[in-house]
């Protein structure tokens, strides 16, 4: 599925905003395996959540490759 020329911004904002997420829970993880008390509930539910945004980026950036027909 390919996005619409007029959806295309919007896209590419959620994709950015989806970026920022991914990179801050990254790091929030980050912090957490670093700290004397690690709750490991909270760090496999911000880790299934990076991954979900990371799947949804992959989709995102793959609507927004033009179909090629051959």
């Amino acid at each position: 599925m390919h996005v619409d020329e007029e959806d295309e911004p919007q896209v590419r904002a959620r994709l950015g905003e989806l970026r920022l997420e991914h990179r801050d829970l990254d790091d929030a993880i980050h912090r957490l395996t670093e700290s004397v008390h690690i709750d490991q509930l909270q760090l496999r539910r911000m880790k299934k959540r990076k991954l979900m945004i990371k799947d949804t980026i992959a989709r995102l950036e793959s609507m927004l490759i033009p179909d090629l027909d051959a």
